[in-house]
């Protein structure tokens, strides 16, 4: 678990992804050899992956928004709707087999890598406004999603605000706010409805597993600093397939998984 919370938290910062998309895979990986119940390993990965969220965002969100990448007036209007659909995302995943989660993970995942591996950064990045009507219907779905995958949303909302003329910067810095919304409801989500399925998972408060949770943070909130001071040295267009090209190849792992279950 040491040796993943490194990466888990570096590239939290670096694509202000919250470290959702590597802790998921590996929690699932660990969960499974430890013998936990098969029905119940996808959804305490998930729920656990966004306890380690919370604190490792809020690192990230501090080292962007001294770069003034943190646009919080995008964060609060839409952030709201984000929210909804994490409420609603988590109550869906509580009925979800482990199999049906992998699955939508993995095909989520994968549209979004395809997505940014096309996409260019623009020269002059002109930031045109959201109707309420997106902010509603993209923030609804975002969060839904995010809630099922155990995600911050930022592979989402960061290819979105960038369809909105954000820079790649800027994008990455407000997603990884919005993130820690998403993980906050997200994480009392799985709580309440691990607790309520009475689980009684070893180590686990509903569907959120103590040690992981007590092992990761103090790595991943380290170099989620490092990570965050990272993306503004590296060339914009770089980032965006550095991450395209990691997603794409979470998802291709997932899709394998999904057809050994």
């Amino acid at each position: 678990m040491v040796l993943t919370a490194i990466p888990v938290g570096f590239v939290a910062g670096l694509f202000g992804i919250g470290g959702g998309l590597i802790t998921v895979p590996f929690l699932y990986y660990i969960f499974g050899k430890l013998g936990i119940d098969q029905a119940y390993i996808m959804h305490l990965a998930v729920g656990t992956s966004f306890a380690i969220i919370i604190p490792t965002s809020i690192v990230s969100v501090l080292t962007h928004h001294k770069f003034n990448s943190v646009d919080f007036n995008v964060v609060k209007s839409y952030g709201f709707f984000v929210v909804a659909g994490v409420v609603l995302g988590t109550i869906f995943a509580a009925t979800f087999k482990t199999k049906s989660l992998v699955l939508f993970f993995a095909i989520v995942i994968f549209l979004l890598g395809i997505y940014l591996l096309t996409i260019k950064e623009k020269e002059q990045n002109v930031i045109s406004e959201m109707k309420l009507y997106l902010k509603i219907i993209l923030g609804a779905i975002v969060g839904f999603i995010s809630a099922i995958t155990g995600i911050g949303g930022a592979v989402m909302n960061v290819p979105i605000l960038k369809f909105f003329g954000y820079s790649i910067n800027k994008a990455i810095g407000s997603a990884a706010a919005i993130g820690f919304l998403i993980a906050l409801f997200g994480a009392t989500g799985f709580f309440i409805s691990g607790s309520y399925l009475k689980t009684n998972l070893p180590f686990s408060i509903g569907f959120l597993n103590v040690p992981a949770f007590l092992i990761f943070i103090p790595i991943t909130t380290f170099m989620a600093r490092l990570g965050a001071r990272t993306a503004h040295k590296i060339d914009k267009n770089k980032i965006s397939k550095l991450l395209a090209i990691f997603l794409l190849a979470v998802a291709i792992k997932f899709f394998y998984e999904y057809i050994k279950l």
